[in-house]
């Protein structure tokens, strides 16, 4: 968290950003072309110390080829978009928080948006949501913010090589349930990790002999 706060705090050109984002969308392009949605939430334990992870709720989708990857859905950094990109004349007006997404290329803008229709150059998360990372992508809704109701920003994202996330989750690391665009976009940060956590405790419970 701390990390992530001094790279905000970073001053960076639209420029330095936008190659970063580039960079991440050749990462994960192959992901982008996968139509399917298989998005779930890892909840992290009470005994998940790691400070890139303590206490979060990552919405994490595994793409056909490469590791899973997402970002952090309840970790708001405490600033507006418009402070990070002052060169967007249309977000000024706007209240937007910039949120922790991971430790993964910090200096990147990553963005969920919630949409029913498909979005060129995003990878789909959910049935309705999707990680818009490509340049033109996210310059094109920076420039229009309001043609989408709902979506919001994040400084890196969190990922994974081929097998890290199984090895954690066997050993206790993540809580694993059913992921949906309301807790993205609709609850209050604060209350996502304790409510998904005691979600997550009670289906242990019952599913247990």
């Amino acid at each position: 968290m701390a990390h992530a706060t001094g790279v905000m705090r970073t001053s960076i050109t639209l420029f330095s950003r936008l190659l970063c984002a580039a960079a991440l969308g050749a990462s994960l392009a192959a992901s982008a072309a996968a139509p399917a949605a298989n998005g779930v939430f890892l909840v992290a334990s009470r005994d998940l110390m790691d400070p890139n992870f303590r206490e979060t709720v990552v919405l994490v989708t595994q793409p056909h080829e490469g590791g899973p990857f997402g970002v952090v859905i309840n970790r708001p950094l405490g600033r507006r978009l418009a402070e990070i990109l002052p060169e967007y004349e249309t977000l000024k007006s706007r209240q937007d928080v910039v949120h922790y997404g991971g430790p993964v290329a910090p200096a990147a803008l990553v963005f969920l948006v919630r949409s029913a229709a498909p979005i060129a150059g995003a990878t789909r998360v959910l049935e309705d949501t999707w990680i818009l990372n490509h340049p033109d992508a996210v310059d094109t809704l920076l420039k229009q913010p309001d043609s989408i109701s709902h979506w919001r920003a994040y400084a890196g994202y969190a990922g994974w090589g081929p097998g890290q996330l199984q090895h954690e989750l066997k050993r206790g690391g993540w809580h694993v349930l059913p992921a949906d665009a309301e807790t993205v976009f609709d609850r209050d940060p604060a209350a996502i990790w304790p409510e998904l956590s005691a979600r997550a405790a009670i289906r242990r419970t019952s599913a247990k002999p």
